[in-house]
């Protein structure tokens, strides 16, 4: 026998009723891979506003300004591709943390597994996400879909083989609150809201 089920104790002790509602929060394992990330970013605390269309997504982003009463405020954008793609957008933008109040970034890839955002020096430098603002809004499109971090890993070192981005880290917590929880300890929570267009 396992040592690990002899301290631990073994799951098959467990009645149906009781596996049953562990697994009422939890992605099926066949699941497709987009409904797999949704259900785990939401159970994360994102935030999730999916455009099928430009149209869409110039009006999603136009609410999440609103309802945050971000209009005057001042965006972080460290990606110059980000800002020539959202010219269409009267930003207020810098590119010094302690002018921002909030980051407009993308990200390498959104992983199914575990809902988490796979991001690296592309998209934030050389910053520490905790020297980053509180609020987030991603910009993502659907081919970004990955199951692993592996998966993510691997392609990011695939797209950039002469010259791969430095400080690769993942953003999985996304309740402010989280900040102090033992569990969530070493990352950083950020109130995030993720902009997905389809393009596949």
């Amino acid at each position: 026998m396992s040592v690990f089920r002899k301290i631990f104790g073994s799951n098959s002790g467990k009645s149906k009723l009781e596996k049953e509602d562990q697994q009422r929060f939890l992605p099926d394992e066949d699941s497709p891979i987009d409904e797999k990330f949704t259900i785990n970013f939401n159970n994360n605390g994102g935030k999730f506003l999916y455009c099928e269309t430009s149209t869409e997504l110039q009006t999603n982003l136009n609410k999440i300004i609103e309802e945050n009463s971000w209009s005057d405020k001042t965006a972080l954008i460290l990606n110059p591709g980000l800002k020539d793609k959202f010219d269409w957008y009267d930003f207020n933008t810098t590119k010094k943390i302690e002018e921002a109040d909030f980051l407009f970034t993308t990200c390498e890839y959104l992983i199914a597994s575990d809902g988490s955002l796979l991001i690296s020096s592309n998209q934030i430098a050389e910053k520490k996400l905790s020297e980053l603002p509180e609020d987030f809004i991603v910009f993502a499109t659907t081919s970004q879909f990955v199951e692993t971090i592996s998966t993510g890993l691997q392609g990011i070192k695939a797209q950039n083989k002469k010259n791969i981005p430095t400080n690769i880290t993942t953003i999985k917590h996304f309740k402010v609150e989280e900040t102090n929880n033992f569990l969530s300890y070493g990352s950083s929570s950020k109130n995030l809201y993720l902009l997905l267009l389809e393009d596949l």
